[in-house]
């Protein structure tokens, strides 16, 4: 059963058209970075313009995100961990998963670059720099997409940092922005999707440390919660989102966000 009170985070309802006039609505659980990013400010307005539902949007990490489904407080499932996802669709919870856009992780730092990794392609190369330096290093340490990819990329690199956690390796337990801000209050390290660091105001003496790695590679997937499972679902007006997300207008609206004249996500449904 829905329960909004529990919601974990601020929920964003962006509409077109004004709540008064919509027909219907949908909860999506998604991971930080669409929203913070702005994403769903530019989309949603039409969607909701174009059907007359209104997408109300709970942004958490992934891993709270696809909990939160799991316990049906959730119509839509919008994260960016695929193998999770995977997981979440086999064990019921979800009807299907489709791939629907994708940017990538980046890894920041001060420009005094005290682990010498500056304008490096290799993220595990510069995860065992930053380890045999021992220079500070932010972690979101909260079970999302961006913790659970760092995770397996310091695992590539045969390096365990939670038994360095306290000294050189810090574990915020916060979303990306704080973590960002965490980082460049303390001159460390820090792994961001890259939507939300174009996004990120508080840049300070930071910049793009490591980039082009095909291992950041950020892909996004989109999954309808199963009805059959959770029987609050709003399984029609939830679908008719997914469609639309994955029709050529809706890639085409996710295609055409930008930031400083920068796109923030490629789309690549289908």
């Amino acid at each position: 059963m829905r329960v909004p009170s529990l919601i974990l985070s601020a929920t964003v309802a962006t509409l077109a058209t004004g709540p008064a006039l919509a027909e219907s609505s949908i909860l999506v659980q998604s991971t930080t970075s669409t929203a913070n990013s702005g994403l769903y400010d530019h989309i949603l307005p039409i969607f909701t313009e174009m059907s007359g539902i209104e997408v109300n949007v709970v942004a958490v990490g992934t891993g709270q995100a696809i909990r939160n489904a799991q316990n049906c407080d959730a119509d839509v499932l919008l994260v960016h961990a695929k193998a999770s996802e995977e997981a979440f669709v086999d064990a019921g919870y979800g009807v299907s998963r489709a791939d629907l856009m994708y940017n990538d992780f980046v890894i920041v730092g001060p420009d005094t670059d005290p682990a010498g990794i500056a304008r490096g392609a290799d993220a595990t190369a510069a995860l065992t720099a930053i380890s045999t330096a021992e220079t500070l290093f932010a972690s979101r340490g909260d079970d999302s997409g961006t913790h659970k990819k760092e995770v397996s990329l310091w695992a590539d690199a045969g390096i365990d940092p939670t038994t360095a956690s306290g000294s050189w390796y810090r574990e915020t337990g916060s979303g990306m922005g704080a973590t960002l801000n965490a980082g460049v209050g303390m001159s460390a390290y820090v792994m961001t999707d890259r939507a939300t660091w174009i996004s990120f105001g508080n840049k300070g003496d930071f910049d793009i440390a490591v980039e082009g790695d095909p291992a950041l590679f950020n892909q996004y997937g989109v999954i309808l919660v199963n009805p059959e499972q959770c029987p609050s679902v709003n399984a029609e007006d939830g679908q008719s989102f997914i469609n639309w997300l994955l029709s050529q207008d809706g890639q085409a609206a996710i295609d055409s966000y930008t930031r400083d004249g920068q796109q923030l996500f490629f789309p690549n449904a289908g």
